[in-house]
């Protein structure tokens, strides 16, 4: 395939829908074209642009083969539509909001998928999280627990590249746009 995939991941809170918003029009200047995720909850409940689906809905078209990418994480189930595949096949680039739990086997499938990691400074996720509300603060102490697990087990695992979002919403635009130029080569517009 031409394009590569560009997978994005980070912990709930870190501000990922808000970076893909954000960055939306300069990646499409880029030819990286953002995946649409299939989630078994409504969109309007998940905060992106998704999806929503039933989980026999979301079953029947996994059966069916309609995703490219596919897993589940925190009790949903998330689907990439195989639309990817023929986007990669014809020299695109997408981004995909994707699992850290489900890189290796994203890798697997797409050998130069680019993994990229959002992060956030502990205190200003927890603050995210709270604000939030959508967890009590035992469900957000495992969030922070979880989070602190994968980023000490990265340093050992697969190499990500890392973009920490605890500031300025441009300045992670900002990284994000140059490690795509950096890791997905030439503009392709």
């Amino acid at each position: 395939m031409d394009g590569k995939v560009i997978y994005l991941m980070g912990p709930s809170g870190s501000g990922k829908d808000s970076l893909i918003d954000a960055a939306r029009e300069p990646l499409g200047a880029l030819g990286c074209q953002v995946m649409r995720r299939v989630i078994t909850r409504s969109a309007e409940s998940v905060g992106e642009e998704a999806v929503g689906v039933s989980p026999e809905e979301f079953l029947r078209r996994q059966d069916a083969g309609e995703f490219s990418l596919a897993w589940e994480a925190n009790g949903l189930s998330y689907g990439i539509p195989v639309e990817m595949d023929e986007r990669l096949k014809s020299g695109c680039h997408v981004l995909v909001n994707g699992s850290r739990a489900h890189l290796r086997l994203a890798m697997e499938r797409y050998p130069t998928l680019v993994p990229i990691l959002l992060t956030v400074r502990d205190e200003v996720l927890r603050e995210r999280l709270l604000r939030r509300g959508r967890e009590t603060p035992e469900q957000i102490d495992a969030r922070l627990a979880r989070n602190a697990l994968f980023r000490d087990r990265r340093a050992t695992d697969t190499p990500v590249h890392l973009i920490d979002n605890s500031g300025d919403l441009a300045d992670a635009v900002k990284q994000l746009l140059d490690l795509i130029r950096l890791s997905a080569g030439p503009d392709r517009t």
